[in-house]
């Protein structure tokens, strides 16, 4: 029996026998072909990026199957807290680290907030690439790092994590200055808005 344990404007997150299935709902206002095909390409896009994140180092849930005509991925259900309730320093540091192995590989998460982490047996898990992208961008990373950044703030409060991150950052991807700079350009171009 599948138990519905979310819903955003996207998809339904239902588990079901450990696993977790994502199903991408249909949009009411879009023509059905169009529709279809909308969420067709960014279910099979969502499924690579965990795939590919995974490949390059960062813990992601397992994909176990996709389905382009129900419009679902099934994934490993990773147990434990979402960062948001657990985040220190430290952990900061390992988030700079994954994020950095991200970029490297060209992936966007497009979505990167503490609540798409999980903490699972003293590891970092990534989740919910359903914004993502493919992209190697300064401006794009930029973007990325900016919306951790707000998380940072806005849920947490603290200035040390975004030092932390930095760190980390620095540590596996090259061009983390560079990156952090547009963080910075990112952030005043919203003051003066």
């Amino acid at each position: 029996m599948n138990e519905q344990i979310a819903a955003g404007a996207e998809a339904v997150i239902e588990r079901s026998d450990g696993r977790i299935i994502k199903r991408r709902v249909p949009k009411n206002y879009r023509i059905p072909d169009l529709d279809a095909r909308i969420r067709r390409a960014r279910t099979r896009t969502e499924a690579k990026l965990v795939s590919e994140a995974r490949r390059c180092g960062v813990p992601t849930p397992i994909i176990y199957d996709v389905d382009t005509v129900e419009f679902t991925i099934a994934m490993e259900f990773i147990a434990g807290p979402q960062l948001k309730y657990v985040l220190d320093s430290s952990m900061s540091e390992r988030i700079g680290e994954l994020v950095g192995r991200l970029h490297n590989c060209g992936i966007i998460h497009g979505d990167l907030t503490t609540s798409n982490l999980i903490l699972h047996d003293g590891r970092i898990y990534l989740i919910d690439f359903g914004l993502g992208y493919f992209e190697k961008s300064v401006e794009a990373q930029g973007v990325d790092v900016h919306v951790l950044f707000q998380t940072f703030v806005s849920t947490h409060g603290e200035s040390e994590l975004e030092e932390a991150f930095s760190l980390g950052y620095r540590r596996t991807f090259a061009d983390a200055d560079q990156v952090l700079a547009r963080v910075r350009e990112i952030e005043a171009r919203g003051r003066y808005l």
